[in-house]
């Protein structure tokens, strides 16, 4: 596939792939097609032969390449497979898109300190499970880190102390940097304010700025726990203080990050 997509990739050895298939050609005539000289279509004749997408065959004193289908095939498969990935991930309505759009939006708004001090976000989940694994999966920090960092993230440092004024920490890289060798992408800290097993979580977290050079911003999560027949109704009130002019790009991921946080908690609960 490689050596096909180089072949491909050069503009006049593309022109002849496009004439060869209207029907085989002659290298002649393909060079008085391409206004070429025929030593350099030759040339590229050959290259497009080892890639495997022309033959060629000798008639006389003429030599007839053809064009072969199948690569091409292959290619458009492989091609398609790409698009329709593509199309699952990039459309114009999917999560990359709008966190772009919210992360122009933050950064107009954010002009001065404080500037979205009282902001609130509210999340809701219908969870499998009674409050009881609702709670454990909320305060083991085993089972918490399964879940608690957003899609290509992961938790790389947790410390969860599941008791009033307990610490709070949360680290969390590239999902795929499995050895930790490449740079963590972010690092909270904080506090336990309230804790209910099975019916009360509060805490405090700050986002650090790149390089630890202070917060972004204070994160004040309340989350309520309440039995809903074999499973749990889960209720979220994020609300923000403290904001700083850099805190912009942290803003604008909350709705999404921690929303697919606790969409990971749900399918994890899910599986149990």
């Amino acid at each position: 596939m490689d050596a096909l997509l180089t072949a491909l990739a050069d503009p006049a050895r593309w022109r002849l792939v496009c004439l060869l298939a209207e029907r085989p050609r002659a290298v002649g005539v393909l060079a008085q097609l391409t206004g070429a000289r025929q030593p350099q279509t030759t040339k590229h004749l050959q290259t497009l032969e080892r890639a495997g997408v022309v033959t060629s065959q000798r008639t006389g004193q003429r030599r007839v390449y053809a064009l072969l289908s199948r690569p091409l095939l292959d290619l458009a498969e492989a091609l398609n497979g790409l698009a329709a990935g593509a199309a699952r991930v990039s459309g114009p309505d999917t999560v990359f898109e709008r966190h772009g759009i919210s992360v122009e939006i933050e950064r107009l708004a954010a002009d001065s300190a404080g500037w979205a001090d009282g902001r609130t976000f509210r999340f809701h989940r219908s969870l499998a499970g009674g409050p009881d694994l609702v709670w454990r999966h909320m305060t083991e920090p085993d089972l918490v880190a399964q879940w608690w960092a957003p899609e290509g993230l992961r938790v790389s440092d947790l410390v969860l102390e599941a008791q009033p004024g307990g610490r709070l920490l949360l680290e969390y890289r590239d999902a795929e940097d499995t050895d930790g060798t490449e740079q963590v992408l972010g690092r909270a800290e904080g506090a336990v304010d309230d804790v209910r097993p099975g019916e009360r979580l509060a805490y405090r977290l700050s986002p650090l700025l790149p390089g630890g050079d202070g917060i972004a911003f204070t994160s004040h999560v309340e989350v309520d726990l309440r039995p809903h027949g074999d499973g749990t109704e889960l209720d979220v009130l994020y609300r923000i203080t403290d904001s700083t002019v850099d805190s912009a790009d942290f803003i604008a991921g909350i709705e999404i990050g921690y929303g697919q946080t606790l969409d990971k908690l749900a399918a994890n609960l899910h599986t149990n």
